[in-house]
């Protein structure tokens, strides 16, 4: 937990950084909206990640790019922190919600997902 409680301290520095002191207040005060605004952030990064592999299958000049694919990798993580953190969300509470949300993954494989599990 150590780690992941370090990433979470580092990208409130740099949001502070970004949005000034008081940015998990700016977060926490208008959560629609940062919600909005990284959840857009996060689908590029995400298309950025896709551009890192040869995917026009008709364009022959495509070369994979995975070092920069392992950069657009941690753009996404850092975004994504944003986005618990909007949510109020602590590492742990990350953490334990992906548990809980794993442990239900598992149980739809082992029912082969013939219904949707209560989460």
């Amino acid at each position: 937990m150590d780690k992941l409680d370090a990433l979470f301290e580092k990208q409130e520095q740099l949001n502070a950084r970004i949005l000034g002191t008081d940015a998990q207040k700016i977060l926490q005060n208008a959560p629609e909206e940062w919600l909005l605004k990284f959840a857009r952030a996060l689908q590029q990064e995400v298309a950025e990640l896709v551009d890192c592999v040869p995917w026009k299958w008709w364009a022959h000049y495509q070369k994979s790019d995975l070092e920069h694919a392992k950069v657009e990798l941690i753009d996404i993580l850092h975004f994504v922190i944003c986005l618990a953190q909007t949510l109020g969300m602590s590492a742990e509470d990350l953490f334990n919600t992906y548990m809980k949300k794993n442990a239900v993954n598992f149980q739809r494989q082992d029912d082969g997902y013939a219904e949707k599990a209560k989460e």
